[in-house]
C-alpha cells in the first residue's frame, strides 16, 4: 500500500521576513557606529515573535509601504554615517548636534517604520 504525504510547497514569508529584518538590523547597526554608548533601539527585532506574527498578518499595502520606507530609511541612515565618516576622514570631527540629530532621525524613522507592520 502507497502512502503519500504532501510536500509543503515554498513558503513567501521567510525571506520576505528576513529581508524586513535584515534592513532594520543594518539600520541599528549603523545607528550604534554613529553612538556607540548609546547603544541605539532596545533590542533587534530578529525572532520576535511580535514582529513575526504582526508580518504574516501584514496586508500586501503595508509590507509595501514597509518596503519603500525601510529603503528611504537605509539610504538616508547611510548618506547621514557617510556625512559624518568624511568629516572625519578629513580631519574634522563632526559637529555634535549634527551627529545627535542624525541619531535622534535614525531612531525616529526606526520607530515610524516598525509601527508599518505593528501597528
Amino acid at each position: 500500500m502507497l502512502h503519500l504525504q504532501p510536500v509543503p510547497g515554498p513558503d513567501e514569508r521567510p525571506e520576505a521576513y528576513a529581508e524586513a529584518i535584515s534592513r532594520l538590523a543594518s539600520v541599528r547597526h549603523a545607528l550604534r557606529l554613529v553612538d556607540p554608548f548609546g547603544g541605539g533601539p532596545a533590542s533587534d527585532a530578529d525572532g520576535d515573535p511580535t514582529i513575526a506574527c504582526a508580518w504574516d498578518e501584514a496586508s500586501e499595502a503595508k509590507r509595501r509601504w514597509f518596503d519603500n520606507r525601510s529603503a528611504r530609511l537605509v539610504g538616508a541612515t547611510a548618506a547621514g554615517v557617510e556625512a559624518l565618516l568624511d568629516e572625519r576622514q578629513n580631519g574634522r570631527e563632526p559637529h555634535a548636534l549634527a551627529s545627535q540629530e542624525l541619531i535622534d532621525q535614525i531612531r525616529r524613522e526606526l520607530a515610524q517604520v516598525s509601527r508599518v507592520i505593528l501597528g
